[in-house]
C-alpha cells in the first residue's frame, strides 16, 4: 500500500485540500454564496478521500507492527488479530475502489428522491410510506442530511407520494440504482380475511443540481397554483394557502411542495425540484438521441419491477436486475441497501466497459 495512494491520487487530493483551504480563508470567500458552497462541497469530498486513505494506511501499519511482534513472541492470538485487521483494511480499500466507480457527470451531487404509490390501493400507499422510511434510514446510516420536501397522505393509511432531498457525498451516484418499480408481497394488514396482496410503488431519483447547474426556466412557461396544505400540520398549515404546485407547460412536469409553513419557502423548494427534473429531462433527451438509454428505459417501465420484497409465504428480497437475493427482509426495510446498490452499480460498470 504505497503512500502516494496510486489509483486514488491521494497526494493530488491532499494538495487540492490545501489549495481550497486557502480559498476558504480569503476575506472575500462568502461574497459569492453559490460559488462558496461549490468549493466547500469539493473540499469535503477531497478531505473525505484523504481521511479514508490515511485511516486505512495507519491501520495497515498497526497490523504490520503487531505481526512483527506476534512473530517474535510466537503469539497465535496476536497473529489472529492481525488477520482480522488486514481483512478490515481490505474492506476499506475495496469500498474506496467502489467509490471510484461513481464517476458519472452527476454522481457527486445530492439526490431528490420521489416516491409514488401505484397499483394495490391502500396497501400500495402503505408500501410507499415503508419505502420512504427505508430510504430515510439508509441516508441516516450514511450520515447524510435528509429533508422531506413534500408528503401527500393516503386516504386510509400511508402516502400517495413524497419527495425527499438527500444531501451527502455521491448521494445521487448511489441512489440512482433505486430508480424503478418496487413490488411488495405480504399478508395485507388491511384485509379482514388476512389474504396475501401485491402492491407496487415507483421510485424516481434525480440529481440535486440547483447549486451547480444553471437551468433556464421562463416565467411564461410556468403555471403556479397555491392551495391549502392537507393532512396534519396544525391550524396554520390547514388554514393558509401555503402549499404550491408548479406546472411546467412545455414538458407537462408537475411538482408541488407543502411541507413548509411559508408559501415563499414552498415555492422555492418546488422550483428546486422542478429544476432537477428539467435537467434530468434534458439529459435523457440527449441520451435517447444517442440511443444510450433505450435498453435501460425498458427496465423501468411501470409494471416491470426492479425488486420484489416478499414477506409471505416466505421472506426474501430479490433484485431482478442482479439476481441478488437476501433473506433478512427486516434489515433491508430498515435501510440496509448497500449490497443491492453495490451489486447493481458493479453490474452496470461491467456492462459499460
Amino acid at each position: 500500500m504505497s503512500r502516494s495512494g496510486g489509483i486514488f491520487d491521494v497526494e493530488g487530493r491532499r494538495t487540492r485540500v490545501e489549495e481550497l483551504e486557502k480559498l476558504t480563508a480569503a476575506p472575500e470567500f462568502w461574497n459569492d454564496q453559490e460559488k462558496a458552497q461549490q468549493i466547500l462541497k469539493e473540499q469535503n469530498t477531497a478531505r473525505s478521500v484523504v481521511a479514508r486513505w490515511d485511516a486505512a494506511h495507519a491501520a495497515l501499519e498497526d497490523a504490520e507492527a503487531l505481526f512483527e511482534l506476534a512473530r517474535e513472541e510466537e503469539d497465535e492470538g496476536s497473529a489472529a488479530e492481525v488477520a482480522v485487521m488486514v481483512e478490515q483494511v481490505g474492506g476499506q480499500v475495496e469500498e474506496m475502489e467502489f467509490s471510484r466507480m461513481l464517476s458519472g457527470p452527476n454522481d457527486r451531487y445530492g439526490a431528490l428522491v420521489s416516491i409514488n404509490s401505484g397499483a394495490g390501493g391502500t396497501d400500495s400507499q402503505d408500501w410507499a410510506e415503508m419505502l420512504l422510511r427505508m430510504y430515510s434510514r439508509w441516508s441516516e446510516r450514511r450520515e447524510f442530511k435528509v429533508e422531506l420536501l413534500d408528503r401527500q397522505p393516503g386516504e386510509e393509511a400511508g402516502i400517495k407520494s413524497a419527495t425527499l432531498v438527500v444531501d451527502g457525498e455521491y448521494a445521487f451516484g448511489y441512489l440512482k440504482a433505486e430508480t424503478g418499480v418496487h413490488r411488495l408481497v405480504r399478508i395485507s394488514p388491511f384485509d379482514a380475511n388476512a389474504r396475501r396482496h401485491t402492491a407496487f410503488a415507483s421510485v424516481a431519483v434525480y440529481p440535486d443540481v440547483e447549486q451547480d447547474v444553471e437551468v433556464e426556466v421562463k416565467e411564461d412557461d410556468l403555471k403556479i397554483d397555491v392551495f391549502r396544505a392537507g393532512g396534519a400540520g396544525g391550524q396554520h398549515v390547514n388554514k393558509t394557502e401555503s402549499a404550491v404546485r408548479i406546472t411546467h407547460l412545455p414538458t407537462g412536469i408537475v411538482v408541488q411542495c407543502q411541507n413548509e409553513r411559508s408559501q415563499h419557502k414552498n415555492k422555492s423548494q418546488a422550483m428546486r425540484v422542478l429544476k432537477a427534473r428539467l435537467y434530468e429531462h434534458e439529459m435523457k433527451k440527449r441520451e435517447e438521441e444517442m440511443e444510450g438509454l433505450r435498453a435501460q428505459r425498458k427496465a423501468i417501465e411501470w409494471g416491470s419491477q426492479i425488486r420484489s420484497y416478499v414477506l409471505a409465504p416466505y421472506r426474501q428480497v430479490n433484485d431482478h436486475r442482479t439476481e441478488l437475493k437476501v433473506g433478512n427482509v427486516d434489515a433491508v426495510l430498515d435501510g440496509d441497501l448497500d449490497q443491492f446498490i453495490q451489486a447493481y452499480l458493479l453490474q452496470a460498470g461491467e456492462e459499460g466497459n
